[in-house]
């Protein structure tokens, strides 16, 4: 069923009253500062909710949502969210999290004119071509509709890896890590790609390295 504006705001009069039954501090102690060891930037699917599904309560999870997951290095809203959650924010984890079922993946694989999309869907077409001898190797469409997405999100891992914010603090603080997960809209279940952020950050050291230092690894980490 359809919610109304008035419905909306109902509901969130009766969750209001429901905190502070549970805590009669809760708004005054999420007023006072956020937290968060998490940065999760996601897909704008609304089938897709970051905080649900990752059984995380308010202030725990700082979240970026776009078209398909994006991390373009020239979308300054993207870079602004990263740049924020890893020097001030100080998070600890930035997760890409993708989804199956992705309209603006499927629309990339499309030899269609999408209008002012073409842009924002170029990028995705980029990731395709970067990996169009695998993708073009899978026969099922929808396996290599599948695949794409994850290839997606194990591209836009490493354009955040690029970034200058995330090497100088690991270099410093051991932190952030980058993670790489897919949600499956199927099954309702999280898929780990484990990607392998250390072995990207030695990969890509010589080329994109912003700190003219040496790229320790970490021995032990919490």
């Amino acid at each position: 069923m359809n919610k109304t504006k008035q419905d909306i705001f109902e509901y969130n009069r009766r969750w209001a009253e429901e905190q502070l039954q549970h805590n009669p501090h809760f708004f005054e102690t999420l007023s006072a500062n956020q937290t968060p060891d998490y940065l999760y930037i996601g897909c704008s699917d609304s089938r897709v909710t970051a905080e649900e599904m990752m059984g995380m309560k308010l202030g725990e999870v700082f979240v970026h949502r776009n078209i398909a997951n994006m991390v373009n290095p020239l979308d300054i809203n993207a870079a602004s969210v990263v740049g924020y959650a890893v020097d001030h924010l100080k998070v600890k984890h930035i997760v890409v999290c993708g989804h199956y079922n992705c309209g603006g993946i499927k629309a990339a694989m499309q030899p269609c004119d999408y209008g002012a999309l073409n842009p924002w869907l170029r990028n995705i077409r980029d990731v395709y071509r970067l990996h169009r001898e695998e993708l073009d190797a899978i026969d099922d469409e929808n396996i290599r509709y599948d695949r794409l997405v994850e290839l997606n999100v194990q591209e836009q891992c490493i354009n955040i890896i690029k970034m200058a914010e995330v090497q100088k603090r690991y270099l410093n603080e051991h932190y952030p890590t980058v993670h790489g997960w897919v949600f499956d809209i199927r099954s309702g279940r999280l898929k780990d790609l484990g990607i392998d952020f250390e072995r990207i950050l030695k990969d890509i050291q010589k080329i994109y390295d912003l700190t003219d230092r040496q790229w320790a690894v970490p021995q032990t980490k919490i």
